[in-house]
Order: C-alpha cells, then structure tokens, then sequence
C-alpha cells in the first residue's frame, strides 16, 4: 500500500508580545516580525477550507473525490489540501 504526505491548509493563531506607541505600530510591527511569539499560545482554530488545491492542476483526482461526494467541482478547488505526493 502507497503511503501519501498531505499537507492542509489549517488557521491558527498566535499571540505576540511589542511595545509600541500605538496599536496602530504594534500591528505595523508585528507585520514585520519584530514582536516576540508568546510561548504556549499558539492555538488551533479551524481547518482552512477557504483555500485549496486547484481542480485544474488534479483534475483526475478532483473527479474522484466529486464522484464519492466529497466536493463540489463547482467550486474548483479541494478544499484545505494544498499538495499530496506519494513518498513510498
């Protein structure tokens, strides 16, 4: 039996800790990495079915899982996958 890397898009968040002047510079600031990661917090929040990877770029696959019902091609994309590969 092949084994398969998936990767999935997912959203977390995570908090961070600046001093700034404002919030306005604490967003600025943590846009360019300068805030430090509180430790421990980084939480998972949903699975990030907002993105996918493009029925066009795996249309045979995309056919498969529209034909179990798994997705909609409508909507061409599977959602939250963004690569599969086989690996073994």
């Amino acid at each position: 039996m092949p084994t398969y890397e998936v990767e999935r898009y997912e959203l977390y968040v995570q908090r961070h800790r600046i001093e700034a002047d404002s919030k306005a510079d604490a967003i600025v600031r943590v846009y360019r990495g300068e805030a430090e990661p509180i430790e421990g917090s980084l939480q998972f929040v949903e699975v990030g079915n907002d993105h996918g990877m493009s029925v066009g770029d795996a249309m045979a696959l995309g056919q498969v899982l529209w034909e179990t019902g798994w997705i909609d091609t409508a909507d061409l994309v599977i959602p939250s996958i963004r690569s599969i590969r086989q690996v073994e």
